[in-house]
Formats: structure tokens, sequence, C-alpha cells
């Protein structure tokens, strides 16, 4: 089958995403975002209830709110009890995990960790390396997006469209993009420093800039499980 240009140019847009983890400083306009963010708008979403909103951080809000959180991160390392008060909103991950879903979490981060050289005895790194989603990865620009609470599970369906097709025409235009729950944690911080309501929930953070590929961070690759593994056809 021969695909044409505009099946192979919106393969490669998904192919090559990838949760980039270093970024350089070059700057990303606000006609670009804008750009990027009103084709994302076409995503579908249940009675086109369009259940996303987007606080776009760049300059001074980005920087004030990575020292926002990044001292938070320390103030937990320094004293655990502390995270107490840092809690998500809604359970991204699950309470108990099972296998494979566990399997591949696990070889998920100590592929990271092996490639950047962490031990599991590192937990300097380990903190380090964590508190490098709390800095946007270096990324120049941050976003951060909210729903209303009112809304059903379905919509954290929709919200995941929207986000992914963030990703995929940031990629279109040349930029990588890293999608981080890691965020979620720190809402008390986040939402009133981008003036959120009290009717929105944080859904998840992201960074998007220009991929610093000769960073070895960037040479990770997360391994796919073939379609024959998750794929029943019932005839």
């Amino acid at each position: 089958m021969s695909h044409s240009a505009e099946v192979t140019a919106v393969d490669h847009a998904i192919t090559s995403r990838m949760s980039a983890r270093a970024f350089t400083q070059q700057a990303v306009s606000r006609e670009l975002i804008t750009e990027i963010l009103q084709v994302a708008s076409r995503a579908p979403s249940g009675t086109n209830t369009q259940p996303w909103k987007v606080y776009v951080l760049q300059g001074a809000s980005r920087d004030a709110l990575v020292e926002k959180v990044c001292a938070a991160h320390e103030a937990i390392r320094a004293n655990p009890e502390v995270a107490k008060q840092y809690q998500e909103q809604y359970d991204y991950y699950p309470e108990q995990w099972v296998s494979p879903y566990i399997d591949r979490r696990r070889e998920n981060g100590w592929g990271l960790y092996g490639l950047l050289g962490i031990g599991k005895a590192d937990k300097d790194k380990m903190h380090q390396q964590q508190q490098r989603n709390f800095k946007f990865f270096d990324a120049p620009v941050g976003m951060m997006f909210t729903i209303d609470p009112v809304m059903g599970r379905g919509s954290l369906f929709d919200y995941g469209m929207f986000v992914q097709n963030i990703m995929l025409a940031a990629r279109a235009r040349g930029l990588h993009t890293c999608p981080q729950a890691a965020w979620n944690n720190f809402h008390s911080i986040i939402l009133p420093h981008v003036g959120a309501g009290e009717n929105e929930r944080l859904v998840c953070g992201l960074s998007l800039g220009y991929a610093d590929m000769s960073d070895k961070v960037n040479s990770f690759a997360t391994p796919r499980v073939p379609v024959s593994e998750f794929t029943h056809w019932v005839e």
C-alpha cells in the first residue's frame, strides 16, 4: 500500500512524538502557541462540551511557578510529612499496582534512570531528576490544564485527545512536548498562581519547546507492546 504525503506527515508526527526531558532556550512565539492551540481545539468531545481550559506560562510567570513548586518539593524531601499537604485531586494512577502495568512502569523508570546513570541507591540524583519536572525540563513554555469538577470521567477521555492534539500539532511545527502528571500534587500552589477559579481542577501540566537533542536523556525511547498483544479480532 502506497502512502500519500498526508499519511506520511501524520504518521511522522505521531511516531516522532516523545516525552522530551531537555529543551533549548529557543523562544516560542505567542502566535505559534495560539496556532497550535487553535488546531488542537478540533479535538472531539462528548456532545461538544469542550471541557478544556489552558493556562500558558512564559517568562516571569513561568519562572515564579518553578521557584514555588521546587521549594515545596525540597520541603517534602526535608520532611516527608509535608507531602500530606500536597495530594492530587483525582487518582491518575491506581492505588494498587498489578501486572503487567507495574512491570511496564518499572521498565520505564529504571530504563530512564539507567541511561542517566542513576542507581537505586542514588536518592539525591533521583530527587534532582524528579525536580526537573518542576523546571519544565528548561522548556520556555509551560502549560497547565484545568477542568470543571462538575464534569464526568468521560471528559477526561476528551481531554486526553485535546492534549494529544497539542503534542501532534507541536511536532508538525518542529517542537517537542512532555505531558506531566507530576505537577498534579501541587495544585494548591499552581491554581492560585495561574488565577484559576474555584470551579477548576488541575488535570496535568505540559512542557513545550524545542528539544535539546544533544542531551542524552532525549535518546530514551519507550517500548510499545505489539498490536497482537492488545488486539482481539472478533469475527
